[in-house]
């Protein structure tokens, strides 16, 4: 199933945020994270997760770093602060009133098919 561009649109900031809250990480491992929490289902490419990872840089939620792995390779990280950790908060409890109100909507009526 695909997602729309506009859910993916409203769900990237807190989705990558979300991730950060795990713990620090880079680009083509956030990307891998939320293909495998979607079962495949959300595949974001480079040009779809930047943009977010810099606006949210911009705003002072996340800090980027360079840092070399094990293997040799220099890497950007990116780790959440303080303002990010408080915009995560703010993003969850608008998610899960959206959610929340959804769901007793569709209990109420199924979905006709």
């Amino acid at each position: 199933m695909a997602v729309s561009k506009d859910l993916v649109a409203a769900s990237a900031a807190p989705m990558v945020l979300s991730i950060l809250a795990e713990g620090d990480n880079y680009g083509y491992a956030i990307i891998k994270r939320v293909r495998d929490l979607s079962g495949g289902g959300m595949n974001w490419t480079d040009g779809m997760l930047y943009p977010v990872l810099h606006r949210l840089e911009k705003q002072g939620q996340v800090q980027s770093y360079m840092q070399t792995s094990v293997a040799g390779r220099k890497r950007k990280y990116y780790r959440l602060k303080e303002q990010g950790a408080k915009a995560l908060t703010e993003h969850r409890n608008q998610w899960m009133l959206v959610h929340t109100t959804l769901q007793q909507l569709w209990e109420r009526k199924p979905c006709l098919t």
